[in-house]
């Protein structure tokens, strides 16, 4: 009688299971973000148009101009801000150069004809002349003692400004009597780049300067009476920081690749002489009794001495086809 065979039993003893990791924190981690800029989108939602703006510019410049307001969250993106730090900025110049053209005494007495204002586009000074020459010599684009001295305290002044500067010279309409070819709008120009010489040689830098403009008796400050003194006057703009000056590029307009608006260019001939291909009109052809020359066959012969076109690919392949004879 075999003996029985006995089970075997294992025991085991409970315990605690083994640690989970750190899973958890990342998914935690993860599910606050995400609530964090669901908040966020909520709160812009519900934001004032003004605020999504400065956020939108944050994002688009995160500088923008806080170092002119003391700080570098101020990217609001539509120069709001910049523009009235630039506005501040030439209201207390136009005081300071008032107060001291009040002061010197040689140009106390002409403060009547230096006219400072603010204007969109930033602090215009104008130098009005008078009946016999103020700040020029009459006729002339040499600048005169007060004008010296005027230009000198400008540009003592205007080099110490970030801003970018456009000179203008403008003329009555007297014309010249004289048959030399010069012109009000050579008096224009000259004055207004005799201005920017002497602004230069105060201490204005060398790119401050931007434009220089000659307009003549175009734009007449009294256009009731085009002859009045006061419409010959010299305009020196301080533009503002957030106005940009168009540019063009030289050497892309000498070379064509830029016209100027209004200007087409028109198309250059092939070198061999044959015109463009287009939409061209073509002549009615005359009847053969008409012309007295014989129709034209569509497969005429080449003239005597010319070679023979040469097949093209498209004929090549057409010749290879089955059915078709060589």
């Amino acid at each position: 009688m075999s003996a029985k065979t006995q089970p075997i039993i294992i025991k085991r003893k409970g315990g605690h299971g083994g640690h989970h990791g750190g899973a958890w924190k990342v998914a935690y981690a993860d599910f606050v973000t995400a609530m964090m800029s669901l908040f966020i989108v909520l709160w812009l939602m519900g934001s004032s148009e003004k605020v999504k703006k400065a956020v939108s510019g944050y994002f688009n410049d995160p500088k923008g101009t806080g170092q002119l307001m003391g700080t570098l969250m101020t990217g609001t993106g539509t120069g709001d801000a910049v523009a009235q730090a630039s506005t501040d900025q030439l209201q207390k110049l136009k005081d300071k150069l008032e107060e001291e053209i009040k002061a010197r005494k040689e140009l106390e007495k002409l403060s009547k004809q230096i006219e400072i204002t603010i204007t969109p586009e930033g602090l215009r000074i104008e130098l009005i002349e008078g009946k016999d020459g103020t700040f020029y010599e009459l006729g002339s684009a040499k600048l005169s003692a007060s004008g010296q001295t005027l230009l000198a305290l400008l540009g003592s002044e205007l080099k110490t400004l970030p801003n970018s500067l456009l000179i203008e010279g403008h003329t009555d309409s007297t014309p010249y009597s004289n048959d030399t070819g010069y012109s009000n709008w050579d008096l224009s120009a000259d004055r207004a780049n005799a201005a920017r010489r002497l602004l230069q040689q105060d201490g204005v830098r060398v790119n401050q300067v931007t434009q220089v403009r000659g307009y003549a008796d175009q734009m007449l400050r009294v256009k009731d009476n085009p002859t009045d003194p006061s419409n010959r006057r010299v305009s020196i703009l301080v533009k503002n920081d957030n106005e940009s000056v168009p540019t063009l590029s030289a050497a892309s307009v000498v070379n064509g690749t830029t016209p100027l608006p209004g200007v087409a260019k028109e198309p250059t001939p092939a070198a061999n002489g044959v015109k463009p291909a287009g939409n061209q009109p073509t002549p009615a052809a005359q009847p053969a009794a008409q012309s007295g020359a014989k129709p034209e066959t569509p497969a005429s012969k080449p003239p005597a001495g010319q070679p023979a076109a040469k097949p093209g690919i498209m004929d090549r392949l057409k010749a290879m086809l089955p059915g078709k004879k060589k």
